[in-house]
């Protein structure tokens, strides 16, 4: 596990599911990340943009017979998807998307793009201010309008545009930026879905969704199960346009009896603790799909009405025993 930082109570659930003789080995480039102290093996490596830090995890994996690696953070799908092959010739499963589909879930112009090319309903994007002005000129969508990186991750510097100085502010400040309607109004609700995608038929073979109730930056703290035949039929045909592997955070918007996707984060979402303390163990599908075995669907095989509220806790040692 690659880039563990805060996701210890994700480590402490592999570790309720995994079998006995296996272990789990995590790396991060701080002693001062709490996850790594849930591990049976911590690495301190040099930071993902290093020169030699792909050589450093190949060498790990090497040397500690791994047969499954991922990462926790988003910079570093793109990583490990690219050296897929180099990983492969180890005998090392890569729960991350192959290149393409890592490269669209990375820019969200770019997705939002080959979502309209493929004819799957999504919030409406635009990628300048002349793009953006244009459309509300032709009183295609008004404002407010929402604003955020073309790359990123953890809803760092998104924000809600009240006019259009201020867009031709934002616009002008850094061109990189995107515009998407803002999703807003009566019945209007946003939602996300867990999705295990089977690493052998590369389907999906579970989806647990939930409504979110409240949101810090980064993701959802507290959310509420739902089932909707809808919403997953419509998750597995956009899904059908891509080549994920494993767990992956499907972000959707519900409006006006429609469900709309927003985006996608090829890696395991930081409410996946939701699916799991309701019994979607996708953990158990990684262990199945390692030893060669396809995993049967089972989705929507949980509960309505299953709540999660996150909160805080701590890891306490002394400094001798930082790694």
């Amino acid at each position: 596990m690659c880039s563990v930082g805060r996701r210890g109570e994700l480590m402490k659930n592999f570790r309720k599911s995994m079998g006995e003789n296996s272990r789990i080995v995590a790396t991060d480039n701080s002693p001062y990340a709490p996850a790594l102290y849930f591990a049976d093996k911590t690495y301190i490596v040099p930071r993902i943009d290093s020169p030699d830090y792909i050589d450093k995890i190949l060498k790990i994996c090497k040397e500690e017979h791994i047969n499954c690696i991922t990462t926790f953070i988003d910079p570093e799908i793109m990583i490990l998807a690219a050296n897929r092959e180099k990983f492969a010739a180890l005998g090392v499963e890569v729960l991350a998307p192959y290149l393409e589909t890592a490269k669209l879930c990375f820019d969200k112009y770019e997705m939002f793009k080959y979502l309209q090319k493929c004819g799957v309903r999504t919030t409406q994007t635009w990628g300048t201010f002349e793009e953006v002005k244009e459309a509300i000129d032709a009183g295609m969508v008004s404002f407010p309008v929402f604003v955020k990186p073309r790359r990123g991750s953890g809803s760092v510097g998104a924000k809600k545009i009240c006019d259009m100085e201020e867009l031709h502010a934002v616009f002008k400040q850094d061109p990189s930026i995107i515009a998407q309607e803002f999703m807003t109004g009566e019945g209007c609700f946003d939602l996300d879905a867990d999705v295990y995608v089977d690493t052998i038929t590369h389907v999906p073979v579970s989806i647990f969704s939930k409504k979110k109730i409240s949101t810090t930056i980064g993701g959802a703290n507290k959310t509420i199960s739902f089932k909707d035949e809808k919403l997953f039929e419509f998750t597995q045909r956009a899904l059908r346009n891509f080549k994920f592997n494993g767990p992956i955070d499907v972000d959707f918007f519900y409006k006006n009896g429609e469900y709309y996707l927003s985006e996608i984060n090829p890696r395991f979402g930081g409410a996946y603790l939701h699916a799991y303390g309701a019994g979607v163990d996708f953990i158990k599908m990684i262990d199945k799909n390692l030893h060669g075995e396809k995993n049967e669907v089972q989705i929507g095989n949980y509960d309505e009405g299953v709540v999660m509220m996150m909160y805080d806790s701590v890891v306490i040692c002394n400094k001798e025993e930082l790694k």
